[in-house]
């Protein structure tokens, strides 16, 4: 893995569909209870928005503020409109979150960290492995994927928790 500071980063790649939020949603549970702090990047190829119409941060942010953060002794939230900027890289967005033991990292498909490939036959889209070198392990419905990594059953949650403890208290870079 990575390591950026305290942090380790670990990806989940795949096409839309193979299962790659469902997948991390059931390994965090793993990763927690082991004692792990995890945090996520999620990149969203659409427009989205986490705040709702009527409310003050939405209303303040329609008005033209850049940022608008929302407190209170539960949460937290940042909102950034970018308002024309570029958007900002995988390491820009890293370097804005608070110390974990691993940050998980969902879509940035292409992007030169570790990942593990989810890859669900259904979809019909080709493994990525073959082409990507920092695939480190695949996560699949095929029998026997023809790569040269760790290949687990999609749904074998524990042994995909256990490779990633593994590597990453082995210190595998």
């Amino acid at each position: 893995m990575r390591t950026l500071g305290p942090m380790n980063v670990l990806g989940f790649a795949g096409f839309s569909g193979s299962g790659k939020t469902t997948l991390i949603e059931r390994l965090v549970p793993q990763l927690v209870a082991r004692g792990w702090r995890v945090s996520l990047i999620k990149h969203a190829h659409h427009a989205f928005d986490v705040d709702r119409p009527g409310k003050d941060s939405y209303r303040h942010r329609a008005a033209g503020c850049t940022e608008v953060l929302v407190g209170s002794a539960v949460r937290w939230a940042l909102m950034h409109e970018l308002r024309g900027d570029d958007e900002p890289t995988l390491d820009q967005h890293l370097a804005r979150l608070g110390p974990c033991d691993l940050v998980l990292v969902e879509g940035w498909k292409h992007a030169s960290i570790p990942k593990l490939e989810v890859h669900r036959t259904a979809v019909g889209a080709p493994l990525l492995a073959p082409d990507d070198p920092h695939v480190i392990a695949i996560a699949t419905d095929l029998p026997a994927p023809p790569v040269g990594v760790p290949c687990f059953a999609l749904d074998d949650v524990t042994a995909i928790a256990a490779f990633i403890v593994d590597r990453y208290e082995s210190g595998i870079a």
